[in-house]
Order: structure tokens, then C-alpha cells, then sequence
């Protein structure tokens, strides 16, 4: 049987930076993956400043950055007076060493850390190796893999579920997964055709509101990435075909006949909080702890702070004897309450805002965010919440 102090399971941008940082204080970490790889998951891409800073504690930053776009300033628009209103993270240049957010797909960071991690203890990664089994007692975890060619079993002083909306570790607890899914479902197309030729001063972050057809246009290294919802009466096969892509970018005043796509991707969006972050020795972090609508690029990033705080955690029990219950039961309630307080609450509220208004085309969220780009000490606050730093003030609050 294996012995590790920490098994990870879920080899995505969370679970591998919650890894990386064990490896590289020392703690004999695993990490396990269904998958044969990393998957190319084009939907995350936004990271915003607190995650750079961590992700440049831990080293790996320059590698990331040369992997993507920096984005320090962002719009919300109208789509159908041309309108825009922006807001410049520049202005947090006092609290932070990288004031803007970083446009790069999720896999990238993801395989850079496997990378490194690989280099730092090779074989800490393990591919094709699905979670079957778990079984908790008072001194540790133990856990069944299943591997392409047998069923291995792996002791673990604690086990960390960052596998996914999905997660196996998450249903093994019993853990409820409590909140509600979008009944429309929400399109993402990619494309490499230019379309800041068609916009006024188009940034690498756009937020266009419009009454009947919200979009974001997100920016990454290699393409741009048209988030649309979509009428949830319409089949699969109908969201997904030309005609619909064509029409999708019709609306956006370009030939949709012209914008040839590299990707399609059609998901549900689901605000769902689960009902503890600890069972025993058994942590959920992620999507395996919670999950939000895409608005604020929320999701990746507040897995990534789940596991900043929960690693530091496990670093002061593993290495100097910290008071397990009491640490891990803070972590619990940090990150639960953060869950639910800003990155529930604050997805929920752009989707609203970008769709309401007051019958004129115009949306309630610009309505609302005219006020306070003209105020400077309202634009700061927006500024501190929607860079992230807010709620980890806040989660440093919480006993």
C-alpha cells in the first residue's frame, strides 16, 4: 500500500497549485486524475490579481504570463448604443504587484503545474487513476484507484477533493451540493477572427448588455471567446450548428458567414454551495466545493484562494503540530462563508444586472456602474471587490 501525507485528487488548475504548494514545503503530496491528461477546458480564463500574487509566491508566474494576456483594463458596454463604461484595476497599483487581471486559459496553469510539479518529485502526478473508494477512520484516508490495469490503494494522512462539479470525493462524504441550475444554457464560441476591428477601443474584457441577448468577449493569447445564453427550448444540435453561430454574431454587427470557429462548447451553469467544505480529513475545494456563473471570472479563482488557505492549514498541522480540528474547521467556515457572501451573491447579481434594465435598452447594471465610475471612492471599492481582494479581507475576518 502507498503512504503519502496528502492525496489530491483532480489534476486541474486547483488541485495541482494546492499540490505544488505541499510539494514545495516538503509534504509527500499525490496527485490523481481520472482523465489521461489535463483537458483543454476553454472555460476559465480570467485571473485576477490576488491569484497572481499567489501564483508568484509559489514561483510560477513569469512561465503563466508568458502564456497570456495581461488585462488590467475591462468595459461594460451597450450593445446597441455603443456606450462604455470602464474601469481600470491600474488604480489597486498601492495594494497590488499585479494590478490587472491575466487572460489565459485554465489548462495552461494547470499543465505548468503538473510540469513542475513533476520536476520537483516526479511521479507525484498520476494519470488515468479513478477515485472508487474511500474509507475514513480517526488516523487517516484510505482510497481505492482504479487504474487501467489494476485497483491500487493509497493511505493518506488527508484527502483533498478538487475533482470537479462531479466529484466523486464530494458524494463519497454524503456532502448535499445545495443550490439551483440555469434552466437556459449558456454557448461559448472561439474564434481567431479579429473582431476588435468591429468595436470602438474593444479590450481584452468586455461585458455587452443588452436586454435580449447579453454577451461577454473575452481575449486569450490565441483567440477571441464570444459567452452567450441560449433559449433553453432549443436542442444541442441547433445551439451548436452554423446557423445559430451565425446568427450569434449577426447580432454583434459582424458577417457571421466571415467568423469560422476553433471551438463550440455548450454547458449548464449551476449556483450550487456544498453543505460542508470538511468531513473529517476529507476537504473539498473548487467546483467540488462550489460553483457560479461565469460572470466576474469568479469560479477558478476562488478555488485557487480555497486552497491557498487550506494549504497553509495543513502546512502548520503536518509541520508544526497546528490544532488539526480547529484549523480545518476555520477553513470550513471561511471558505463556505465566502462562497456564499461574495462569489454566489456577486454572480448571481452581474447575470441579473446585465439582464434588467429600465425599458429604454438600457441595463441595470449600467445604470448602476455610471454612478460609481464617476466616484472615485465607490470605483475603489468596486474595484477591491471585483479584483477579489475584498472577500479575502473578508475571510481573514471570519474566526
Amino acid at each position: 500500500m502507498k503512504r503519502v501525507q496528502v492525496l489530491v485528487a483532480g489534476a486541474g488548475p486547483v488541485g495541482t497549485t494546492a499540490a505544488f504548494r505541499l510539494a514545495q514545503a516538503g509534504i509527500d503530496v499525490l496527485v490523481v486524475e481520472a482523465l489521461p491528461a489535463c483537458p483543454d477546458d476553454m472555460r476559465a480564463s480570467t485571473m485576477h490579481p490576488p491569484t497572481l500574487d499567489m501564483l508568484d509566491t509559489l514561483g510560477v508566474l513569469p512561465e503563466l504570463e508568458a502564456q497570456g494576456l495581461r488585462a488590467p483594463v475591462y468595459h461594460y458596454r451597450n450593445r446597441r448604443s455603443g456606450e462604455v463604461i470602464a474601469f481600470d484595476m491600474g488604480e489597486l497599483s498601492d495594494v497590488s504587484a499585479h494590478p490587472y487581471r491575466l487572460q489565459c486559459e485554465q489548462f495552461k496553469l494547470a499543465r505548468l503545474m503538473v510540469k513542475r510539479l513533476e520536476a520537483l518529485r516526479p511521479g507525484t502526478v498520476k494519470f488515468l487513476h479513478r477515485l472508487v473508494g474511500v474509507q475514513q477512520d480517526a488516523d487517516g484516508v484510505t482510497v481505492q484507484l482504479e487504474t487501467p490495469f489494476s485497483i491500487e490503494t493509497v493511505r493518506a494522512d488527508y484527502l483533498i477533493g478538487a475533482d470537479g462539479a462531479n466529484s466523486s470525493v464530494r458524494k463519497w462524504t454524503g456532502t448535499d451540493f445545495d443550490g439551483f441550475t440555469y434552466p437556459e444554457r449558456f454557448l461559448t464560441l472561439s474564434t481567431d477572427y479579429p473582431i476588435e476591428q468591429h468595436f470602438d477601443r474593444l479590450v481584452s474584457v468586455n461585458y455587452v448588455a443588452d436586454l435580449e441577448e447579453w454577451c461577454v468577449l473575452l481575449r486569450v493569447p490565441a483567440f477571441w471567446r464570444i459567452l452567450v445564453p441560449t433559449h433553453s427550448a432549443m436542442s444541442d444540435q441547433e445551439l451548436l450548428s452554423d446557423a445559430y453561430k451565425n446568427a450569434v454574431v449577426e447580432r454583434l454587427a459582424m458577417n457571421g458567414a466571415a467568423v469560422q470557429t476553433s471551438h463550440r462548447t455548450l454547458y449548464r451553469v449551476h449556483q450550487r454551495v456544498a453543505k460542508q467544505f470538511r468531513a473529517g480529513r476529507i476537504l473539498l475545494a473548487g467546483d467540488a466545493a462550489h460553483l457560479n456563473n461565469p460572470l466576474g471570472g469568479f469560479g477558478m479563482n476562488s478555488g485557487i484562494h480555497d486552497v491557498w488557505n487550506l494549504t497553509g492549514r495543513l502546512l502548520q498541522i503536518l509541520q508544526e503540530q497546528g490544532d488539526a480540528d480547529q484549523l480545518l474547521d476555520q477553513y470550513d467556515r471561511q471558505r463556505r462563508s465566502i462562497a456564499h457572501s461574495f462569489v454566489q451573491s456577486q454572480t448571481i447579481e452581474n447575470k441579473r444586472l446585465l439582464e434588467s434594465g429600465d425599458g429604454e435598452q438600457r441595463s441595470a447594471m449600467e445604470i448602476q456602474l455610471e454612478g460609481v465610475a464617476r466616484d472615485p471612492e465607490r470605483r475603489r471599492a468596486y474595484l477591491m471587490r471585483q479584483s477579489m481582494y475584498q472577500s479575502l479581507t473578508e475571510e481573514a475576518a471570519i474566526a
